[in-house]
């Protein structure tokens, strides 16, 4: 059994780095014509040397997720390239935080306008296309920390926990048209973003302790993820949240597993 995406058309938000420019590399290798979105240029110019070299094809789009017209802008620039859009990965977002208590406001509304009203406006951008096509996937990025939140990360995990009811909300209006729509929770993945992999030796130890893997998640365990969802062998799911999480407190005192004889 394969996963045939040959030929499907595909929007990445936030491709222009970390996990988001592996979905997007992932996609391009089987055979899926990509538009990555982006807010850098400097990112953007990276992508289009890659595609070129590789003989990938795509498109590489400058926007801001937060603005409503320039979501609308890359659907229209992706269907009157390719004719259609077929999958729409929302994985662009930010991590800002800080206690709740001193927590300003501009950085509550940064985590809201990227994490949650970015993935809302691109997919009610590209919900009329598929309607028309009677088929889709939409994969929205949550993340682990919408079910058991950190310290400091009020805003952060609530913008993420607020992607969970909107894939449900999403997969239910959408379902009458073939559409689907499902998210990912990653855990640890270390990236620019969360800079796990520059933590000191003993912080990376507790940090690994909470995993039933007990290993580091790369961004390629997602891109393969989000392969599947966009292929016709999920098409039978639809509003979930899948954890992709190494097993993140998937039992009480995971390490205990790995310290035994």
């Amino acid at each position: 059994m394969l996963i045939d995406l040959k030929d499907k058309v595909a929007i990445v938000t936030g491709g222009g780095r970390g996990i988001g420019r592996e979905i997007a590399r992932t996609l391009a290798r089987e055979g899926v014509k990509v538009a990555v979105a982006d807010m850098r240029e400097d990112l953007l110019a990276e992508v289009t040397a890659e595609w070129a070299g590789e003989g990938w094809t795509g498109l590489q789009l400058k926007f801001d997720v937060r603005e409503a017209a320039q979501c609308r802008k890359v659907v229209a620039e992706v269907e009157t390239a390719f004719g259609r859009v077929d999958i729409l990965c929302n994985n662009a977002g930010v991590a800002n935080g800080g206690p709740a208590e001193t927590l300003a406001e501009e950085i509550w509304d940064l985590n809201f306008d990227s994490n949650t009203k970015g993935p809302f406006l691109m997919a009610q951008a590209v919900i009329p296309v598929m309607k028309r096509q009677h088929a889709g996937r939409i994969i929205n990025a949550a993340s682990f920390a919408a079910t058991i939140p950190s310290i400091n990360g009020v805003a952060y995990a609530s913008s993420k926990a607020a992607i969970v009811s909107m894939t449900r909300v999403l997969a239910g209006e959408l379902g009458p048209y073939g559409i689907t729509v499902n998210a990912y929770s990653p855990g640890m993945i270390p990236t620019d973003m969360n800079g796990y992999a520059t933590r000191n030796d003993i912080d990376k130890g507790r940090l690994l302790d909470t995993l039933t893997l007990r290993r580091w998640g790369e961004p390629g365990d997602i891109a393969k993820l989000v392969c599947f969802l966009a292929s016709d062998l999920a098409s039978y799911i639809t509003g979930t949240t899948i954890d992709i999480s190494g097993g993140k407190f998937a039992t009480q005192m995971p390490w205990v597993a790995h310290r035994e004889p």
